[in-house]
Order: structure tokens, then C-alpha cells, then sequence
């Protein structure tokens, strides 16, 4: 694996870091602004937002600049924004700082994905993507909870600092390592028509739509596991940052899994991963008041989850192979639908008064339509290669038929 592939992690693990370390901050982060917990959650939704709107628009915006420039440039304006959030006054500036953080984040995701797979073969594409997706689990047992940490002992604002100086380092390692690449020419050179084409496809859209319900599954519960974990399982909140690096700590492991057997068995990978998530989720739902079983099956969570972020961008870069820029923005759209729509879900559910463990059964009612989707995707899948090779089998026949009248 090409040493930039894994400093383009290394960045993505400020990037992570940023969009997840909320989850940790959530209760402090409210009482200073005198806000409601479902609208603390709404920054959540701001992030991902922005990154549903960046990485399509920013990778359209930026197809023929060089990409390295490109990284460069949208890692800078991250770190700017993260310096915004940190000195904001204000819940309306916190929520415009978040926004623009994550149009520079969705960007560098689309952008970082594309040159990552131009650097490997084909047959390690899940595994590059793996490279990537462990930044975010290494955020997640790292950066979140020291976020966290940092937010109970030293002010949330110090967390947005903290994520600040991540990014620089991220910036100095991308500015050293990654390679220039010049932009092409002739036919050669990336064209927007052409690019679109990709959503003439229905496997496109089958893997976008089951890559935002994963993804909604997951961040349903994730943004409040911290409340959730105080107030129904009883444990003090001192516990969360260890909570959520045991998240971080399954989130690896998965990663590991994940990228190691992906490539092989893709559908295979989507299937066990999202019906793991289903379950996991029912069980916690059923049993959050028991502080033992929310811990276990956080850590559970965290594995299920991103056994499968391997394959959800790998399956996107197989069936808009022809765009590579935009299958990672979109891929980075797919899973930004989803962390807009689980918190947004989640808040809902919260704001009737249903209690946080009916977060958990919403993630488990998001993550069976995951399944129900990737089952329609395979059965298509499995059509399209009939077909394929029907086609090939009756050209076969027709030369074989035809050769001795050609030699006559």
C-alpha cells in the first residue's frame, strides 16, 4: 500500500475526529450554549449536511484542478473552520462554523477517495478504502474520547482546538507525501457530462440509498449514545470517553475485517455486516437500562458497522468505475444522507418523549431497510451477470457456426 494512501488516512483521522467527537461533547457543549440536547444533536445534522451539499459540488467544482492542490487547499479551510467553532460565541456561529468545515471535510473525502484508488490495483480497492475508513475508527478510539475528555476537564472548546492542530499536521503529511499528478489532457481528461452519466444506473442508486440507511442506522444512535449511556443505563459521565473508544476499538476491528475480506466476498461482507447491525441494535434497545449490556454492545456496534464501510465504497467505485471523482463524492454524500437523517430521526424520537433506548430500535428498523436494499442490489447484480454471460455464451456459438463458412 502506497505511503500516501496512509496519509490521507492520517488526515481523515482529523476529518473523523471533528465530525464524530460531538457524541462526547453533547451535554457540555448544550449547557454552555443553553441549548436543548436534540438541538446540540442538530450540529450533528450541520456537518453532515454540509458534507451531503460539499462533496458532490466540490468534486464537480475541482474535477480538472490538480488534486493534490486540491487536498491541500480544502485541508487548510477545514482546519480554518475548526478554529471558527472554537472561538464561536454563539449556537447560530458554532452551526455556520460546522457547516463550512464540513463542505471543505466532504471535499477532501471525494477528492482523497479518488486518488487513493488511482494509486492501487483494482483487486485492492477495499483495502485502500480500509486504509481510509481506519482513520475514521482510529478517530473514533483516539480523537473522540480524548474530545471528550477534553471536554469535561479543559471546555469543549478545547476539543475544536485540539481537532485544529490535527488538521495542520494532516496538512504538513499531505503536502510532503502525496505525489503531484498533472491535471489530463485531451480525451483523457475528466468531463462533468461524462461523469453524470453514472446515475443512469440503478445499481448507483441501490448503492447510495442502502449506504445512507447504514449509515442513518448507525448515527441514530451514535449522536445520543452519550445521554443514552447516563441517563438509562445509569453509568456516570465520566464513562463516556471510555464507551466511546470501545465504539472506536470495534470500529477498527471491523475495519481490519472488513477490508481484509471485501474484496472477495463483497455482498457477502454487506449482508452478515448491516443484519449484525440490526440485531445488535434491537438487542441494545431491549436492554439499555443495563449498563453492562450498553457497553458490550457498544463495542458490538462499532464492529458490525464498519465491517461494512469497506465494501459500501468499494461496491460505489464498481459501478461508477467510469467517474472515479464522483463515485467517492457520492459515496461521501450516501453516508452524509445518512448521518443527517439518523439524528435528525433521533431527536425526532427523543422530542416525543419515547425515551433514548426507541433510538435504538429506529437505528434497527433503519438498518433492516439497509438489508432489504442490498438484497434487491444482489438479485439485480446477479441478473446483469446472467445476462452477461447468456450474451457472451451466444456470441461464442455464432463464431463457432460461422468459422467454416469463413473458411469456405
Amino acid at each position: 500500500m502506497p505511503i500516501a494512501v496512509y496519509v490521507l488516512g492520517l488526515s481523515v483521522f482529523a476529518l473523523g475526529t471533528s465530525e464524530f467527537m460531538l457524541s462526547g461533547i453533547l451535554q457540555p457543549l448544550a449547557r454552555d450554549l443553553e441549548v436543548s440536547i436534540p438541538q446540540a444533536g442538530l450540529l450533528v445534522s450541520a456537518f453532515a449536511i454540509g458534507m451531503v451539499v460539499g462533496a458532490p459540488v466540490l468534486a464537480a467544482a475541482t474535477l480538472r484542478l490538480p488534486r493534490r492542490t486540491t487536498l491541500i487547499t480544502l485541508l487548510g479551510l477545514f482546519g480554518l473552520g475548526q478554529v471558527a467553532g472554537a472561538v464561536a460565541p454563539t449556537y447560530g456561529v458554532l452551526f455556520a462554523s460546522r457547516v463550512v468545515s464540513a463542505l471543505a471535510c466532504a471535499g477532501f473525502w471525494a477528492v482523497g477517495a479518488a486518488v487513493a484508488i488511482s494509486l492501487v490495483p483494482v483487486t485492492a480497492r477495499a483495502r485502500a478504502m480500509a486504509v481510509m475508513v481506519g482513520g475514521l475508527s482510529i478517530a473514533n478510539i483516539a480523537g473522540v474520547p480524548a474530545g471528550a475528555l477534553l471536554g469535561q476537564h479543559a471546555g469543549w472548546r478545547a476539543a475544536f482546538w485540539a481537532v485544529a492542530g490535527l488538521a495542520a499536521i494532516g496538512l504538513v503529511g499531505v503536502i510532503a507525501v502525496v505525489p503531484r499528478t498533472a491535471v489530463p489532457t485531451g480525451d483523457d481528461r475528466p468531463q462533468l457530462r461524462r461523469e453524470l452519466t453514472i446515475y443512469k444506473d440503478k445499481q448507483v442508486w441501490l448503492a447510495l440509498t442502502a449506504t445512507a440507511l447504514n449509515g442513518a442506522a448507525v448515527f441514530a444512535l451514535f449522536s445520543y449514545l452519550s445521554p443514552l449511556l447516563t441517563d438509562t443505563a445509569g453509568l456516570a459521565e465520566s464513562w463516556v470517553p471510555t464507551v466511546l473508544a470501545l465504539f472506536g476499538v470495534g470500529a477498527l476491528i471491523g475495519t481490519f475485517i472488513g477490508g481484509r475480506i471485501a474484496d472477495a466476498h463483497l455482498f457477502g461482507t454487506l449482508f452478515v455486516g448491516i443484519s449484525a447491525s440490526t440485531v445488535v441494535l434491537a438487542v441494545l434497545a431491549l436492554t439499555a437500562h443495563n449498563p453492562i449490556a450498553a457497553v458490550a454492545l457498544s463495542l458490538m456496534l462499532g464492529v458490525t458497522a464498519f465491517t461494512t464501510a469497506p465494501a459500501l465504497n468499494a461496491r460505489m467505485f464498481n459501478v461508477a468505475n467510469a467517474a472515479p471523482t464522483l463515485a467517492g463524492a457520492t459515496t461521501t454524500a450516501a453516508f452524509n444522507i445518512g448521518n443527517t437523517l439518523g439524528p435528525w430521526l433521533g431527536g425526532l424520537v427523543i422530542g416525543a418523549h419515547w425515551g433514548y433506548p426507541a433510538v435504538a430500535w429506529t437505528g434497527a428498523a433503519l438498518a433492516a431497510a439497509a438489508v432489504a436494499v442490498t438484497g434487491i442490489a444482489f438479485r439485480l447484480h446477479r441478473s446483469d451477470d446472467h445476462r452477461s454471460r447468456l450474451v457472451a455464451s451466444s456470441a461464442g456459438v455464432t463464431t463457432a457456426k460461422s468459422a467454416p463458412a469463413e473458411r469456405r
